[in-house]
């Protein structure tokens, strides 16, 4: 006999389970359904974000930041290091371990909230006046019904035509996770977030890395001047960075890959790598939820179309996530998941789409919320412009850390800030304050007028409000 929910959400990545918690803190009887399992065949709730994404890669960036600051740093602090090595076995086990603890807790945060999990493929079967009726395939194969569905079933890394993930030469996020040991040249296809990091990772142990990015410009969606900034840094740590390229035909031998393509100037090139991490988008996971059953309509991508609300077309039906429109970022998922359970108790969930902060976690760290200066230009907004280099920072000097600066934009008759721009160290925690002054619709003269602790980091955010007004204090 079928086992009934108020509420059932298939997927427990970020926006999942989230979802799932927040909906039985209002009371809801929660059923939530994923299928990643663990080398093991357990349980591994977490999505992309835990088990492939976010958490591995910090991990192994942090790993590598610290191989790299004893090889190329320490000394500068009288600190000597004899016989640095890097075992990337260790490395890897790190990662796994961090992933397994958050596995783990997600799972803890189930028992603690009285949901039921089940572990296998949710997919809809048929729906009714009372509801929906479930499936869940697995090793345990079970049927329930529920009043409410909420879709999170995430995301898939993009494969280039003709050219499938073999996860051992041609890699996707999954893959560049767990590479057993350093390429000697690595070739990454895409400069987004993934191919950036994971760029990072390799680089710093030794990898001779290349970067093909098929856009004329560095990171289009960044404001340029940051953008600008971070590609001067990035190559002169060695990043090699090609814009402007087509890529054509990609062979992939037991020995390596290689990969031809025509450079900015036309001219025909080939690249032959140890590795290559395809990094050209992700889509929608939509395949086998069985969407068709009850009438779910998908776009042309594959996404599950949805409202303002993140309500289907299909009454009691919801999607969050990667899988709909917007973002594909774990924090915009978590708020997503959270305004739906309350819109299904009767709530005023909200999420603004103008407020997610975005975060590119290299070194320097990128970071930005809000609207560049070339976005207010097209839109013809008239603003004002501030910005504050890490160089000129106490606290920074003092890290040995001075790349990069942060830039504030605000309106140029009310001073709201519009955006916040920054590319530097720890820039994924600076970039709060912006946050949540924008979201009280501060002025860059608020900021100016707080009092921010010395030495810190954050005083840069504050010195770039008061270049606002042209009068920084310490630059």
């Amino acid at each position: 006999m079928s086992q009934a929910f108020d509420i059932a959400v298939i997927g427990a990545g970020p926006g999942g389970y989230v979802a799932a918690i927040r909906a039985a803190q209002l009371g809801f009887k929660v059923a939530c359904i994923d299928e990643w399992s663990n080398a093991a065949g357990g349980a591994a709730p977490g999505g992309t974000c835990t088990n492939v994404g976010c958490i591995p890669s910090k991990a192994l960036l942090q790993s590598s930041e610290h191989y790299e600051q004893a090889a190329h740093h320490f000394a500068e602090h009288g600190i000597g290091v004899k016989g640095l090595s890097m075992d990337v076995g260790t490395m890897i086990a790190r990662k796994d371990e961090v992933v397994k603890q958050n596995n783990d807790g997600i799972l803890y945060l189930f028992k603690k909230n009285k949901i039921t999990f089940f572990h296998g493929r949710g997919s809809f079967v048929s729906s009714n006046d009372e509801g929906f009726e479930l499936a869940v395939t697995g090793k345990k194969p079970e049927s329930i019904t529920a009043r409410q569905v909420i879709v999170a079933t995430g995301s898939s890394a993009r494969a280039l035509p003709g050219v499938p993930f073999d996860e051992v030469n041609v890699l996707s996020n999954d893959g560049a996770l767990r590479v057993g040991a350093t390429p000697k040249t690595l070739g990454v296809i895409g400069s987004g977030v993934i191919g950036l990091e994971m760029g990072s990772v390799w680089r710093r142990l030794g990898a001779d890395v290349t970067i093909l990015e098929g856009l004329p410009t560095f990171l289009g969606a960044v404001d340029q001047h940051i953008a600008k900034e971070a590609h001067k840094a990035f190559t002169k740590q060695g990043l090699k960075i090609e814009l402007g390229v087509k890529v054509g035909e990609i062979k992939s031998t037991k020995k390596n890959v290689s990969i031809a393509y025509t450079n900015a100037k036309g001219e025909a090139q080939t690249l032959v790598v140890d590795k290559l991490i395809v990094s050209v988008g992700r889509v929608p996971n939509t395949t086998g939820l069985n969407a068709e059953a009850i009438g779910i309509k998908l776009d042309e991508r594959g996404a599950i179309e949805v409202d303002d609300k993140c309500r289907t077309n299909v009454a009691g039906v919801w999607a969050v996530g990667d899988v709909v429109r917007g973002p594909m970022l774990a924090h915009k998922a978590e708020e997503e998941g959270v305004a739906v359970a309350e819109r299904i108790a009767g709530q005023h969930g909200h999420v603004d789409f103008d407020l997610v902060p975005w975060v590119i976690y290299t070194s320097p760290e990128i970071a930005w919320v809000g609207k560049t200066e070339q976005q207010l230009k097209e839109s013809g907004r008239a603003f004002k412009a501030g910005s504050f280099p890490f160089l000129a920072n106490g606290r920074a000097r003092a890290l040995g850390d001075t790349t990069g600066m942060v830039k504030m934009l605000a309106d140029a008759e009310t001073d709201e800030i519009l955006g916040v721009h920054i590319v530097g160290p720890m820039a994924s925690e600076l970039i709060s304050e912006a946050c949540v002054a924008m979201a009280f619709k501060a002025s860059s003269e608020d900021i100016a007028r707080i009092c921010h602790a010395h030495p810190s980091l954050s005083e840069s955010t504050k010195e770039a409000a008061l270049a606002v007004d042209k009068r920084t204090l310490n630059f």
